[in-house]
């Protein structure tokens, strides 16, 4: 009976992780720590740039989002000359990029899918890269994303919050989990990104 009991908790423990995992308003299971994540836990911890409102004097309305590369920081427009500042990690040599696009698409811990070219170079190198990795607390994409017009490229949130300030993607904005969930929230569909080198 006893075996039997355990058999019968372990099956319900079991679709109870797969449903949280399914559900990320729900929570993770992460298997590798026997935790579970909600939507409001950070995995990866704050950044290293501390987010700062700052003065905002330039051309571009509430709402937009000014991606400084060199800078290594974006800045989200808000009413009365004043602009959020975030530290970001931005693309490495040879991915940085500029333009103008709009916000296409948001997720809450998004899956992510590599592009082939990024598979092949890392294959290059001897790492493997998934097909596609559902979202959750060891998602590269981290808590957040924010989709970038119709180009390959997010405003993601990362598991490595040690790389903000630093020139490392391969073309994709990353924030810290903590920010990526701030700057989110602010963001509507259709806003404006302005990228900068």
């Amino acid at each position: 009976m006893k075996k039997l009991l355990f058999v019968v908790v372990a099956v319900i423990a079991g679709a109870v992780a797969l449903s949280a995992q399914a559900n990320p308003r729900h929570g993770f299971f992460d298997r590798s720590t026997n935790t579970w994540y909600t939507p409001k836990y950070h995995p990866g911890g704050p950044s290293p740039i501390k987010r700062k409102r700052v003065k905002y004097d330039g051309p571009y309305k509430p709402g937009t989002i000014i991606i400084n590369t060199s800078e290594r920081r974006l800045y989200y427009v808000m009413p009365g000359g004043k602009a959020m500042k975030y530290g970001v990690g931005v693309g490495k040599d040879g991915f940085q990029w500029a333009g103008k696009h709009r916000i296409s698409r948001k997720a809450e811990w998004p899956g992510w899918t590599p592009p082939p070219q990024m598979r092949a170079r890392e294959r290059a190198k001897g790492r493997i890269l998934p097909n596609y990795m559902p979202g959750g607390p060891n998602n590269p994409l981290g808590a957040r994303a924010m989709y970038i017009g119709s180009t390959l490229y997010r405003i993601h949130g990362t598991t490595e919050p040690w790389t903000i300030g630093t020139a490392v993607s391969s073309g994709c904005i990353r924030l810290a989990n903590e920010d990526v969930i701030d700057l989110y929230k602010r963001v509507d569909v259709g806003a404006t990104v302005v990228v900068k080198r």
